[in-house]
């Protein structure tokens, strides 16, 4: 018989054969019984009292121990660290999360780890299987193994045999039992100085003290890297598929051929780690392109759990289910109801949506907050501003809808959301410029979707509204072949409704941005004439700036300013500050292109103003463009460098609408003379229209490519080829930061670098300057880390005090930051060199 490989005392895996502890190699003899000198010390101490029957302190007997894990711990690297340091300043530390996410699994992989660690004991508590409790304390002491001795009971002899010794207590499944497990722990934590309570629950517990850590979904690839298998297997939640589709298919293995796919699998399951196990089981039996078509019908697909495991993970539908039979009436009806919002939800729309004569809406916000506590629903990450939104896991909301569906609320509810939805498309109908203005609904585009989908399931045709607010969502996204799709499937319904017209000038807006212009024209004249029809000037003057676009499409410049002309003319008698620069601005843009800059300098002066302060970014962006390419036409390469920095600044990230600006001050600079700058940024904007895949209009298109080309032809060989590799090298914070660095007086990002100028003194320690510095080049935080010799963590920390004493949240703007000190730093030196000469 081999002997044991683990140690007597504590557990730990001993070291490999041949080795003692610490990496010495063995000298022969017996083979070793524990794993270090304290371990050894510890036996010697229990067998010398055994053997002198000497009294030992009230220790709690094994119990249950830690049942060994069968399969591998896939991820939750963060996780663990985290919980890591909570543990040490924590004494009741509460897991919580949805049935599925591995909470019990987390737990006991964090408590493996503490095993043998000190004289800290771990011993764990599966409550799943009690009912009642008042049992509570009686069902630890048992699976302690602590009897009642001198009168105690309860809570007494949990005391008791707990004492002074250091244990960590894990409570398994305590949302069923919340009250009566918060009584116990607070009972508990009092009494036993040396005690740590480690719960797992779906509802927090609410104790004093208590620290609460949400177990979140494990992480998913990104969108459009599902080609390379490399990247696609560093996400959990695509590692732990591979290795349970390994143990039930040997030999399976991810590759180009399946990348996607599986990458696809994970991302519709939610991450979950539950949903992923059971689906990666089906691989044995099925292609993995009909384990992703099962997934429409989830509940019925992801069964075949573990025979050994607890009832409510054998499968998915009775992991919800348990969580479902705890909550009360409303609870139910409200979760059943929220399963029609598939893209999520906030207070007002689940009120709108859930609410009738059997629940208010005053009653909607607390039972939300209920189903938040009790993890059947998840708040969405945001920045904690503006309203919370929340969303069901697919798995829970297809749990949901079954519910719904029996209860006879399917269609009722459908209804409500139809309807408001149609609600929200109402303040649209009057505006101007709907098409370019982003609205509530697109945070609403999946809901929408779906609602669309609903009514024309039901009545075999679309909602006329419902399509055109998703058409325009779907414009507003760049999704410019969907939202032709679905205004094309409108007016094949009914052109002549009310909505033809708006729905035609989005279909000529589609068409221009995909370069058909002809198409574009048509639906521009047939949107045109059926406003003319309606006597409607709001729609008049959408259709004929859309017409106007077209034509610019098309090089007809001179008609493209008569539409626009037009256009102006009808949104003045409208009484719309907002609308009436927006129109100006375009008139402007069309001016220029028909060689009238003047028109159009002046036209933006009265405009500017209005639409820097009034309008979206988006639109303030391109109007700072369009004045910028203004003053480069009038020769005023000072003005038009400041304006296109300005709009630079003013788009939040990786944006086509920052190539425009981008492209302005590369033109600029070769204007200027400096080639080598102009041929970098020329060379690192055309590197990222073609990341971005997008073109840009055909008369701009030809003016960056001739001051490229004069670039070019001015740098010998050598030189032009090192700068556009240095061109498509940089990442896009390197880019902002060197596009905005030279020369750009007003780089300064709200005046949060004013105190950090050349003679100033910054607020960042020394080595939060270096991170900094660091982010300014585009490095990540793993890049970072490597280059200081530091943990990524280490780097993150760092990384929020500079956002927080800087007041910038964003890469980009400390880069900005650091740009602008190190250029003021060089004007000072500059100046001191002047006074020293």
């Amino acid at each position: 018989m081999s002997p044991s490989r683990t140690c007597e005392t504590c557990g730990r895996e001993l070291p490999g054969r041949g080795r003692r502890p610490g990496g010495k190699p063995a000298q022969g003899g017996r083979p070793a019984r524990y794993c270090s000198d304290a371990c050894r010390q510890r036996a010697f101490r229990r067998r010398s009292a055994r053997q002198h029957g000497a009294a030992t302190p009230a220790t709690p007997a094994p119990g249950r121990d830690l049942p060994r894990a069968l399969d591998s711990f896939v991820g939750r690297g963060p996780e663990l660290s985290r919980l890591r340091a909570l543990s040490r300043s924590s004494r009741l530390l509460t897991l919580t999360g949805p049935g599925g996410v591995g909470k019990t699994r987390l737990a006991l992989e964090f408590a493996a780890g503490l095993r043998g660690a000190g004289d800290g004991r771990v011993r764990l508590v599966e409550l799943d299987s009690l009912h009642d409790g008042g049992r509570l304390a009686q069902a630890v002491a048992a699976a302690l193994g602590v009897g009642e001795r001198g009168g105690r009971t309860g809570v007494e002899v949990l005391a008791h045999a707990l004492g002074d010794h250091s244990t960590l207590l894990i409570l398994d499944n305590c949302e069923h039992l919340a009250e009566a497990c918060a009584q116990l722990a607070a009972a508990l934590l009092s009494r036993c100085p040396r005690l740590r309570i480690l719960a797992t629950s779906r509802e927090v517990l609410r104790v004093p003290g208590e620290v609460v850590f949400r177990v979140g979904e494990l992480s998913l690839s990104p969108p459009g890297g599902d080609d390379d298998p490399a990247a696609v297997l560093r996400a959990d939640a695509v590692r732990l598929f591979v290795e349970r589709a390994c143990s039930r298919a040997p030999g399976f293995a991810l590759d180009a051929a399946n990348a996607r796919t599986v990458a696809e699998i994970c991302r519709r399951l939610d991450g979950m780690p539950l949903a992923i196990e059971l689906a990666a089981r089906r691989t044995g039996a099925l292609p993995l392109t009909d384990v992703l078509t099962g997934l429409d019908d989830q509940l019925a697909l992801l069964t075949d759990g573990s025979r050994t495991g607890p009832g409510r993970h054998r499968e998915l539908a009775a992991a919800i289910d348990w969580s479902h039979r705890l909550l009360d009436p409303q609870e139910q009806t409200l979760f059943r109801r929220l399963a029609v919002l598939v893209g999520g939800f906030d207070a007002e729309g689940a009120a709108a949506v859930c609410a009738d004569g059997e629940m208010q809406p005053r009653h909607v916000l607390p039972v939300l907050c209920a189903l938040e506590a009790k993890s059947l629903i998840v708040r969405l990450p945001g920045d904690g501003e503006g309203t919370a939104r929340f969303r069901q896991l697919s798995a829970i909301r297809a749990y949901a809808l079954d519910r719904l569906d029996e209860s006879g609320e399917l269609d009722g509810t459908w209804q409500r959301a139809v309807d408001w939805l149609t609600g929200l498309t109402r303040p649209t109908a009057d505006q101007v410029f709907a098409d370019q203005a982003d609205g509530p609904l697109t945070e609403e585009r999946d809901n929408l979707a779906a609602a669309l989908a609903h009514t024309a399931d039901r009545d075999g045709a679309p909602h006329i509204g419902l399509a055109l607010a998703l058409a325009r969502v779907r414009f507003q996204q760049e999704q410019l072949t969907a939202a032709r799709a679905l205004l094309t499937e409108v007016l094949a319904r009914d052109s002549c409704s009310p909505q033809g017209g708006a729905a035609l000038a989005l279909a000529a807006r589609a068409a221009c941005q995909q370069a058909d212009p002809a198409a574009a024209l048509r639906f521009a004249e047939q949107a045109v004439a059926a406003e003319r029809r309606r006597d409607n000037p709001a729609g008049l003057a959408n259709a004929l700036d859309a017409r106007a676009a077209a034509k610019l499409s098309r090089g007809e410049f001179s008609e493209a300013v008569a539409d626009f002309a037009e256009c102006l003319a009808v949104v003045v008698t409208l009484c719309s500050p907002r609308d009436e620069a927006w129109c100006r601005h375009h008139l402007a843009w069309a001016l220029l292109h028909a060689g009238k800059a003047a028109e159009g300098d002046a036209l933006m002066a009265s405009c500017l103003p209005v639409l820097r302060k009034r309008q979206p970014w988006c639109q303030a962006s391109a109007a700072l463009h369009t004045a910028g390419a203004i003053r480069l036409a009038l020769g005023e390469l000072e003005a038009a460098r400041g304006l296109f920095a300005e709009s630079l600044r003013t788009v939040p990230g990786e944006s086509f609408h920052a190539l425009y600006p981008l492209e302005g001050l590369a033109i600029v600079a070769a204007e200027q003379g400096d080639m080598k700058r102009a041929l970098r940024l020329f060379a690192a904007g055309a590197q990222a229209r073609r990341r971005l895949d997008t073109e840009p209009e055909a008369e701009w298109q030809r003016q960056v490519g001739a001051a490229a080309a004069r670039a070019k032809a001015a740098l010998p060989a050598a030189a032009r080829e090192r700068e556009l590799a240095g061109g498509r090298g940089l990442r896009w914070e390197a880019l902002l930061t060197y596009a905005l660095r030279a020369g750009d007086a007003a780089t300064s990002v709200d005046g949060a670098d004013a105190d950090a100028g050349g003679g100033g003194v910054s607020p960042l320690t020394g080595r939060e300057t270096a991170v900094a510095a660091l982010v300014a080049e585009g490095l990540t935080n793993r890049e970072i880390a490597a280059r200081l010799d530091l943990s990524v963590s280490t780097v993150a920390t760092h990384l929020d005090k500079v956002r927080d004493k800087l007041g910038m949240r964003s890469r980009t703007r400390i880069a900005l930051w650091v740009a602008g000190r190190e250029r003021r730093g060089a004007a000072d030196d500059a100046l001191r060199r002047d006074e020293l000469s």
